[in-house]
C-alpha cells in the first residue's frame, strides 16, 4: 500500500518559476518558488514543510 491508499488531502501545486518574479508565501509573505501569475494558495519552501507537517496523515 502506498501513501495515497491512506491520505485523502489533495497535494496538487502550481507550476514551479524558472526565474523571477516569484508569488509571496500567504503565510509569511516570503519569495515562494512559484510564478507570480499563478491564481491560487502559494507557500514558500518553510511554511509548505511546515503545512504538510500539520496535515500529515496519521495512523
Amino acid at each position: 500500500m502506498s501513501e495515497d491508499d491512506y491520505c485523502l488531502i489533495d497535494a496538487t501545486r502550481p507550476p514551479r518559476a524558472d526565474g523571477p518574479p516569484y508569488a509571496e508565501c500567504v503565510l509569511c509573505r516570503e519569495p515562494t518558488e512559484y510564478t507570480e501569475s499563478y491564481k491560487g494558495i502559494t507557500l514558500c519552501p518553510a511554511c509548505e514543510w511546515q503545512e504538510a507537517q500539520r496535515t500529515a496523515c496519521s495512523g
